[in-house]
């Protein structure tokens, strides 16, 4: 008897891009898992129509919202996606072979992404993996607001066939994402302790911009490895002025 996956998939506000996600799965998973962070759109319906089971919790954090799917997951193996992702067909038959036969509890899986609707083949995301895929009962997700960790009893494969992500795909969404996961990050420096210091955004800011477009050969990619670069370094900028703007909220800047 083959295998049972578990898809899930954390969302909110993505009607536009769940079917697409959903539907790069069928054929591999037997349970389709959503949990909808209170969307303002159709995301929820949009989810439901396509055959999934939906449950709305309120976002508290990535760990702590996938841990919530994770506990729907009914599956031995689960494969977790977001909204803005979808598997390569040849993904999707490599993971039918080896969850059949295989002595790992977890997968590393390669990602392909794509910005403003082309492949980025540089730029610091060409060499990128994620642990995507692992057996249900050896995992569970540790306490960070944003980047979350990924906590997996037993030893990890590495799959080459990729996941596709398609996160941004207007400039109108890289600002919206980059106000969200800007304060995020804020967020969790300041409970980490972490000060903000000017001249550490000072040094900072500039190498971002140089590692990302000299080092990591941004300047290949055309004028989207431009753009990438730019928005990189413009997001730590905004995450560490933010930090400043908690801690004089906080009364600990004066």
């Amino acid at each position: 008897m083959a295998q049972r996956i578990s898809l899930f998939i954390i969302a909110r506000n993505e009607e536009n891009k769940i079917a697409k996600c959903i539907n790069s799965a069928k054929g591999l998973v037997s349970e389709i898992i959503v949990v909808d962070g209170y969307s303002k759109d159709r995301t929820a319906q949009v989810a439901a129509e396509q055959g999934a089971l939906v449950f709305q919790n309120r976002f508290e954090g990535f760990s702590a919202q996938k841990n919530f799917a994770l506990s729907k997951v009914t599956s031995p193996w689960a494969l977790n996606l977001d909204a803005d992702e979808s598997l390569s067909a040849e993904l999707k038959e490599k993971i039918r072979q080896v969850v059949e036969d295989t002595p790992h509890a977890g997968f590393n899986i390669k990602f392909s992404n794509y910005f403003l609707g082309r492949k980025m083949h540089h730029s610091g995301l060409s060499n990128e993996y994620h642990v995507r895929l692992v057996r249900t009962d050896k995992v569970h997700y540790e306490g960070q607001l944003v980047h979350e960790g990924l906590k997996v009893d037993g030893t990890i494969g590495t799959l080459k066939e990729p996941i596709r992500h398609f996160s941004y795909d207007t400039i109108n969404t890289h600002l919206r994402k980059l106000n969200f996961y800007t304060q995020l990050a804020a967020n969790q420096m300041y409970e980490n302790g972490k000060h903000f210091s000017l001249l550490f955004l000072l040094v900072r800011t500039p190498l971002e911009f140089i590692k990302r477009y000299f080092l990591k050969l941004g300047f290949l990619d055309g004028m989207r490895g431009f753009i990438w670069s730019s928005f990189s370094t413009f997001y730590v900028f905004v995450k560490y002025i933010r930090l400043w703007q908690i801690e004089e909220k906080k009364g600990r800047k004066k």
